[in-house]
């Protein structure tokens, strides 16, 4: 009798262990970088290590949204790219696991930093500065300056001219308000949103849609970060960038492993893997020129020289708050987004 008891009893072991092992040969990633490079990322990991990538591409507002609504029964394990800020709130709000990858020691300072300051529940994986994107054949065309500051993008000759991301969609537009509420002081800052307002022609939904309109001669002016523009460039659009001699904010690209992820040993895998010079390496070969966060990745001369760009001191830990990012957003839908052009 006991032997027939046993029989059940070992399948069911037998496929505890089968869906385990299942579990492992796959991993759900949301991807807040541009759709080469997370397409580039997922083919090659897949190869490499033989798990089976299943790759969303939202930008990094939506992701955090999605997380935040999947907190009960998460259908994602990981999150790779995208603004920093968003990361800093997911693992505020608990939505990250924490995870202390034994790879931080070969990573740049700034991206130790965002792993500590986030109690390492996200990692820096690349950096690049915020700045102007501008079509050099239509601002010729048009007898327009190369706007060099902030307060030149408020000139008259440039309405209409100008697009810029959505701050409630858009961790790229989120980083602009801060960054001037952080050069300017807060009431300052909303009253520069509500001159540059009246310039801008649209609002879109991600942060690479105002630096792929310039370049496709769609607008003039995009505020955006300057390593997307080499990109562009390489594909033959008349696109150059500059960042703002009054002073710029820059992006701390991250990645999160999801709290409650159903393949943890696969998404740890893919973590360590992203954090390596060979896999930071994939940015500059899908065109994207992002600082890679790992000191010994080989830097593509296209990505922008930090050493000539007036950064700020940007406050990371404050504007990574969910209730600040959520009270500057609520503050530009009310007192700048809801005026006329």
């Amino acid at each position: 009798m006991k032997s027939f008891q046993r029989v059940p009893l070992l399948a069911a072991v037998s496929l505890a262990v089968l869906s385990a092992q299942a579990q492992n040969k796959e991993v759900n990633i949301i991807c807040s970088a541009q759709a080469a490079w997370c397409s580039m990322i997922a083919v090659t990991f897949e190869k490499s290590q033989g798990i089976k990538v299943n790759m969303t591409a939202k930008g990094s507002g939506e992701a955090i949204a999605q997380l935040a609504a999947e907190k009960a029964n998460p259908k994602t394990d990981l999150w790779f790219g995208g603004t920093g800020d968003p990361h800093l709130q997911a693992a505020e709000q608990n939505l990250s696991l924490e995870y202390k990858s034994p790879t931080l020691s070969q990573l740049h300072p700034w991206a130790q930093q965002q792993a500590e300051q986030s109690g390492f529940k996200t990692v820096g994986i690349y950096s690049g500065p915020l700045g102007f994107g501008y079509n050099t054949e239509l601002l010729a065309k048009k007898k327009l300056a190369i706007p060099k500051t902030w307060a030149d993008l408020l000139k008259p000759e440039y309405k209409g001219e100008i697009q810029s991301a959505n701050p409630a969609s858009s961790g790229t537009a989120y980083t602009m308000i801060a960054t001037l509420v952080q050069l300017m002081g807060e009431d300052k800052a909303f009253e520069y949103l509500k001159g540059l307002h009246k310039n801008i022609s649209t609002y879109t939904r991600s942060g690479t849609g105002p630096i792929k309109a310039a370049a496709r001669g769609e607008t003039v002016v995009s505020i955006s970060f300057v390593h997307d523009g080499p990109g562009e460039k390489a594909q033959g659009f008349p696109i150059e960038t500059i960042t703002p001699a009054d002073g710029t904010g820059a992006e701390i690209g991250s990645m999160s492993i999801v709290r409650g992820s159903r393949n943890l040993d696969a998404a740890k895998k893919f973590y360590e893997w992203a954090l390596t010079p060979s896999a930071q390496a994939l940015g500059a070969a899908t065109l994207q020129f992002q600082l890679p966060s790992n000191k010994e990745t080989k830097v593509d001369p296209r990505v922008p020289d930090f050493r000539k760009i007036k950064l700020m001191a940007y406050d990371y830990a404050k504007y990574g708050q969910t209730a600040e990012r959520k009270r500057l957003i609520q503050r530009w839908e009310k007192e700048v987004n809801s005026l006329p052009h």
